[in-house]
């Protein structure tokens, strides 16, 4: 079974409705739309083909690295990110990924992001200013498995939590991965508590896995994300990481 069989759109709806229904319908749609504007996803038209699953959302792939030897800052941080493509169904973004190099084959400090679209993968964009993001630590070959299987999970809708998923980031260094899940309110405990749950359902992971939660304010405050990324490039060359969650999953090997 696709795995995306989930987002097909419902085409077998009932075309003889009558006028109430239909002005009942036409405000649920606007009432989204202007959900989806104030939440800063607005989505753009596509052409799509008239065999294609439109997601709920368009998304954008990107792609940044990070020069070995080089200060770490906000601002360098924000020229390396380089827009990779936007797609905005289920066959669109198969194309981009059987193309794109998976985490595993990435060299030095890399990052693949997917974000929706209309939101920058960075602290300061408006989507993200006022949340955070779950991160966990990982060895770099099941980082590429459990990044797809987050991936699936995102475009699928698994989260369950509306608009609050902005995107989520994989970020490989020699033979570390580190992937975090981004959402808009940090403050929502609920929500947020939600997302661990369910990020913990998507990648398999045991209960005693180690899993920090990061504000994007306090990322800001002090680049610690830059400095977490290079302290554990640098303790991952040495050998010394024992913070690692690492399983084995027979289908994977």
């Amino acid at each position: 079974m696709n795995k995306f069989d989930a987002l097909k759109d419902d085409e077998s709806g009932d075309h003889g409705q009558n006028e109430e229904n239909s002005t009942q319908k036409d405000g649920e749609k606007e009432k989204m739309e202007r959900d989806k504007s104030q939440g800063n996803s607005k989505r753009k038209a596509f052409v799509l083909g008239p065999a294609e699953h439109t997601l709920q959302y368009n998304y954008t792939f990107w792609y940044s690295r990070i020069a070995p030897r080089h200060p770490t800052s906000s601002q360098s941080y924000k020229q390396n990110i380089k827009l990779i493509g936007t797609f905005a169904a289920v066959e669109q973004f198969w194309r981009f990924y059987s193309h794109m190099v998976h985490p595993w084959d990435l060299s030095g400090h890399s990052d693949l992001h997917l974000f929706k679209e209309g939101i920058k993968p960075l602290w300061e964009d408006d989507a993200n200013k006022n949340g955070g993001k779950w991160i966990i630590q990982l060895w770099k070959g099941l980082a590429s498995c459990c990044w797809e299987n987050l991936l699936l999970a995102i475009l699928g809708e698994q989260f369950m939590v509306g608009e609050e998923i902005c995107g989520a980031v994989v970020s490989v260094c020699f033979q570390e991965g580190i992937i975090s899940i981004w959402n808009r309110t940090a403050s929502d405990q609920a929500t947020t508590a939600r997302i661990q749950d369910m990020l913990q359902r998507v990648l398999n992971l045991p209960p005693n896995t180690m899993m920090e939660y990061k504000t994007h304010t306090n990322s800001i405050k002090d680049n610690s994300s830059f400095e977490i990324q290079k302290s554990h490039c640098e303790s991952t060359q040495a050998g010394n990481n024992p913070f690692l969650y690492m399983c084995v999953y027979p289908k994977w090997m």
